[in-house]
């Protein structure tokens, strides 16, 4: 934390938060009331207001113990505003009427006038004057207010006074939440294996699979056409048989596990399996085994281009990390595991769900089952996927914005949230992320980005540096499926 020297105006309890210039020379005397007229041009900064952490503010006329403000303003601004005017109530008083309030002691009565304009003009009353924008880009504003002061005056005594400046940070609601999730049974070599299923690349077998699972199936066309080198083969039975299968038959077989970590991917291209009419069935124990069978012609593969996402859980001779602290909260690291249960009994696992936002600045949930290099795998407590990388200038891949430095917060890296390049819905959504670092050039001047678009507006001004992950100099990709937590 930096060490500031701040002038005060005392009396103005906000003023460490906002700086506005004294008007102290523009007072005319006139008996119980002072006259006040100026014109001043002023930023935005943070509304230090509880709850109004994302938005923007221009102070003009502070609050003050039995001050009353009355005048009129005219104004132009940069960005399109909203006029607030603050009242003095008591938190007794509020009573269900819209405040606003630094610390929860001292509460206002909030008028929010919604102008949706860049300049007007404006008759108020009140204690305290001010411009508002419900979004975090700064904004610059010239007002002219001419009016009154009533009551206390504003004593104009300059002191100096040293205080720490703590370092902003923002920490969402529902920052990090469960999300349980069904497992499905599988074979590998004859032993089993348990896996979830979180993405399709076709619509109708999305669909399909949702309403098998009870859990939604997540629709990513960018995956359908991933390189053969970052996929494996998933077959699934639609006869033989009867079993835990998808179809109600056996279940279903993998090429590979995390195990084979030169092998395993958590894409899988889907074979449909089905038995040949008067062939002796059985139970295939492993992939190799289905091959041969479909070589003597005793079934028949349907290479159908689908591929789905399918995570691997437990394995023969693994499982993934199960966080040590069950507790989820919104402060968690992002370290240390994503499970915090494996329920084998009832074929479910339950994951923390981390919040972010989406390119548009909508609300995203998403988990983390795998990714590569080894090294920020193990930190998280997933799966390692080196056959990931194979995406990384494919468009299976979609990229991912990470904050380094900035305002602290819940990302993986200790600060603001990141921000996809696509959502659920969006035809390039895709759960494989390439991540991309986001470093501030001057963190002092750090501000809350919340869509792709602030990102690209201040990279262009240079006010950020935008540059590809490469951890241990590897290509890190993540597969990082974004769900609904709450269905």
């Amino acid at each position: 934390m930096n060490k500031l020297i701040a002038i005060l105006i005392v009396g103005i309890f906000v003023a460490s938060i906002i700086s506005v210039s004294s008007i102290s020379d523009q007072f005319v005397d006139a008996g119980s009331r002072k006259k006040i007229h100026f014109t001043q041009t002023i930023t935005s900064s943070q509304d230090p207001g509880q709850g109004h952490q994302n938005h923007q503010l221009a102070l003009i006329l502070s609050p003050n113990e039995g001050t009353l403000y009355d005048g009129s303003m005219t104004f132009t601004s940069s960005e399109t505003v909203q006029i607030v005017v603050l009242h003095e109530i008591s938190s007794q008083e509020a009573k269900g009427q819209p405040t606003w309030t630094v610390d929860g002691n001292t509460v206002y009565g909030l008028s929010l006038i919604d102008l949706e304009e860049k300049s007007g003009s404006f008759e108020f009353t009140g204690a305290a004057l001010a411009l508002h924008s419900s979004n975090s880009k700064e904004f610059t504003v010239t007002v002219s207010v001419d009016g009154w002061i009533r009551g206390q005056p504003i004593e104009v005594t300059m002191q100096k006074i040293e205080f720490e400046k703590e370092d902003p940070s923002l920490l969402l609601s529902r920052t990090n939440v469960p999300a349980t999730i069904p497992m499905h049974k599988g074979i590998y070599e004859g032993n089993q294996i348990l896996y979830i299923i979180t993405d399709g690349s076709d619509e109708n077998y999305a669909k399909i699979l949702s309403e098998k699972q009870g859990w939604n199936v997540e629709l990513a066309p960018a995956i359908a056409d991933v390189p053969e080198d970052a996929l494996q083969k998933l077959f699934i039975f639609k006869n033989g048989i009867k079993g835990d299968g998808i179809y109600g038959f056996q279940d279903e077989l993998f090429s590979s596990t995390p195990s084979q970590e030169s092998e395993y991917s958590a894409l899988n291209s889907v074979i449909e399996v089905t038995w040949k009419i008067g062939q002796k069935e059985k139970i295939f124990e492993s992939v190799a085994d289905v091959i041969t069978a479909e070589e003597g012609g005793r079934i028949k593969f349907n290479e159908t281009g689908i591929v789905l996402n399918t995570p691997q859980i437990i394995w023969p001779d693994g499982q993934m990390m199960v966080r040590s602290d069950k507790e989820i909260t919104d402060e968690m690291p992002y370290g240390g595991g994503q499970i915090i249960e494996i329920n084998e009994e009832e074929l479910n696992v339950t994951f923390v769900a981390h919040r972010g936002w989406g390119p548009n600045g909508i609300t995203v949930y998403c988990i983390v089952t795998d990714a590569t290099p080894s090294g920020p795998a193990e930190t998280m407590g997933v799966v390692s996927s080196p056959t990931s990388a194979n995406l990384l200038t494919h468009y299976g891949a979609v990229d991912l914005f990470q904050f380094k430095n900035g305002i602290k917060g819940s990302g993986p890296l200790g600060f603001q949230p990141g921000i996809a390049g696509a959502a659920l819905g969006d035809t390039n959504y895709s759960p494989m992320w390439r991540i991309y670092l986001v470093e501030w050039n001057d963190a002092e001047s750090a501000k809350i980005l919340e869509t792709k678009s602030d990102i690209d507006s201040f990279r262009a001004d240079d006010l950020i540096t935008v540059s590809i992950a490469r951890p241990t100099n590897a290509d890190h990709i993540v597969n990082c499926p974004f769900i609904d937590p709450f269905q």
